[in-house]
C-alpha cells in the first residue's frame, strides 16, 4: 500500500467533509506517542487519543498535507494541537463509527532535523547553494 502513503491527507479531508456534510461528529484517532504531536497528555490513554474535530469544537482547523492543526479548549484551557499526518490512525463518526482507519506502518517517524552529522549539513548547504538560480546580465 505504499503507493497510497501520500494519499492519507486527502482521505482525511474527504472523510471530514463527508461527516460534516452528513451532520455527524468527526473524531480523529491519534497515536499520541508519534514524534511532533502536541496534545493534552493528561487525556492520553494507551498511547492514543480521540479528538472531537467538529467545527463548533475547534478553531482555525487546518487539514494540511503534513499535519492536522487547530486550537481547542481542554478542561477550560486553550491549547494549540498539532497532529503530524503519520500520527493520524483514523477519522470516523462518533454516532455510528463510519469512517476510515489507517495502517500505522504507512508512515515512519522522521528523525529530528538536528540528528545529522555536521558534515552532512555542510554538504547539504553547498548543494543548495549550487542549485540556486542565478541571474546574469546578457548584452
Amino acid at each position: 500500500m505504499s503507493t497510497l502513503k501520500g494519499a492519507r491527507p486527502y482521505f482525511v479531508r474527504a472523510i471530514y467533509e463527508w461527516l460534516v456534510d452528513a451532520s455527524l461528529t468527526p473524531y480523529l484517532l491519534v497515536d499520541a506517542q508519534w514524534p511532533g504531536t502536541e496534545l493534552p497528555q493528561d487525556l492520553v490513554e494507551d498511547g492514543r487519543l480521540v479528538l472531537n474535530i467538529v467545527p463548533s469544537a475547534v478553531r482555525d482547523l487546518v487539514l494540511g498535507n503534513e499535519a492536522v492543526m487547530f486550537s481547542a479548549r481542554f478542561a477550560g484551557r486553550p491549547m494549540a494541537i498539532v497532529v503530524p499526518m503519520g500520527a493520524v490512525l483514523g477519522i470516523y463518526a462518533k454516532e455510528n463509527g463510519d469512517g476510515l482507519f489507517f495502517e500505522s506502518s504507512e508512515y515512519s517517524p522522521e528523525p529530528p532535523p538536528n540528528d545529522k552529522p555536521a558534515g552532512d549539513v555542510a554538504s547539504e548547504r553547498n548543494q543548495t547553494a549550487k542549485a540556486r538560480p542565478a541571474l546574469r546580465v546578457v548584452k
